[in-house]
């Protein structure tokens, strides 16, 4: 088994960070853009230059979302050799394949376009708080489902800035941010949810997984959830070392929301919390293998309750994120050939994070085939808290809190 590439960005400088993430990752950043100039060709119809017109209409709605950002993908473009637009696109990989999302920047997809049930991310996350585990821990973690293409792209890198937490996170080169947590003790999972309806343009989901993963408190978190402009529904999975979790099933109306059953949350593709009033008619659920891939891992997880040691928790763990029911659309899940070349899925990385001792471990590929490897970093080796101990305010203008 190979070992995944692993990176370090660091300093005060965001162009500087972008720049040492683009040299360090230049080999997987050259295979996304390729993968994606041919997927975006296929799924809109259109050639890779002319999908890359329309990513700058993202510019002004990331930069005040997440100011500064914009420096860092510059750095990364710099670094890549590849153009800001480029990587742009690989930040906004899912909504490019929204037709709504196009239209929104002036566009639209050509006759040509082929169409595929398989556009959103999948993945299926939990979080087990400590009264659902005999060692008292919080863990976090998912099974990250993905374009079996892309699998020799992802990447873990650790992001230490002055005034932030330091993250560590799984991303496919050229993202800001995915999946991963901090040295504040907060974890983030996500997947996919589908459902398509709502506003077209909107920050991009990479950035607001940054800016989740940048926060100092589980307040400021959800508020990087709840107060954003998004055009494409995903499911947030924020978990905390501190014996909480919550799952948000974000779109671009209301958000739903739900709390952990017996100390455990599963979340996989399908609406849970509650269907959007927009699509409650006709809604469908794009994965419908997430209808079965929940409950397995809900009976798995239950099962490693009984473990007497924390390796015995980690293979029982493993065992249930490996599990074929239906395979290859299963849990652990293997590319299907009757699908598109292009539209392959695949796990492309299992982890499992225990926000209670900082250790993090993952898996390079499908976790029946490989076992965690446990990353050299630990998610606490970093601040716990801002220098001056003070969080800044996130309450945006013109809204009040109350107590009384």
């Amino acid at each position: 088994m190979s070992a995944i590439p692993l990176i370090e960005i660091s300093g005060a400088d965001a162009r500087e960070r972008g720049r040492s993430y683009g040299e360090q990752a230049r080999a997987q950043i050259d295979i996304a853009v390729d993968f994606y100039a041919q997927s975006f060709t296929r799924t809109t119809g259109l050639t890779w230059d002319q999908v890359l017109d329309r990513v700058p209409a993202w510019t002004p709605l990331i930069e005040d979302y997440l100011p500064g950002i914009m420096d860092e993908i510059e750095g990364i473009a710099e670094g890549s050799g590849h153009s800001v637009r480029a990587i742009l696109a690989l930040n906004g990989r899912g909504e490019l394949s929204r037709p709504d999302v196009f239209a929104a920047m002036g566009g639209e997809f050509a006759d040509t376009a082929a169409t595929t049930d398989k556009q959103v991310e999948g993945c299926s996350s939990f979080a087990i708080l400590p009264e659902a585990n005999p060692f008292g821990h919080v863990f976090a973690g998912q099974n990250w489902d993905w374009r079996h293409g892309i699998a020799d792209t992802v990447l873990v890198m650790r992001i230490v800035q002055p005034d932030k937490p330091t993250i560590i996170c799984q991303v496919e080169a050229g993202q800001v941010g995915r999946h991963g947590a901090n040295s504040a003790g907060l974890a983030l999972n996500a997947n996919g949810i589908g459902g398509t309806f709502g506003k077209g343009l909107g920050v991009p989901g990479p950035f607001v997984r940054r800016k989740v993963l940048e926060s100092w408190t589980m307040y400021d978190a959800l508020g990087a959830a709840f107060r954003v402009r998004q055009g494409f529904n995903t499911n947030l999975l924020m978990s905390h070392r501190d014996d909480f979790a919550i799952d948000i099933e974000t779109t671009s109306g209301r958000h739903n929301w739900m709390y952990p059953t017996d100390g455990m949350i599963v979340h996989a593709n399908h609406f849970q919390a509650g269907i959007p009033p927009q699509i409650n008619d006709t809604y469908k659920p794009f994965a419908v293998d997430s209808l079965y891939r929940v409950p397995k891992i809900e009976a798995g997880l239950r099962r490693a309750r009984s473990a007497q040691t924390i390796e015995e928790f980690r293979a029982a763990v493993r065992a249930t994120m490996s599990d074929h029911f239906a395979r290859p659309n299963s849990v652990c899940c293997h590319p299907d050939p009757r699908d598109h070349e292009l539209d392959r899925y695949s796990t492309v990385i299992s982890s499992l994070v225990d926000l209670t001792s900082g250790e993090y471990l993952l898996t390079h590929g499908v976790p029946c085939e490989n076992p965690y490897q446990m990353l050299p970093w630990n998610v606490y080796d970093g601040p716990s808290e801002p220098a001056d101990g003070l969080v800044a305010a996130g309450v945006p203008a013109g809204a009040t809190e109350e107590c009384s």
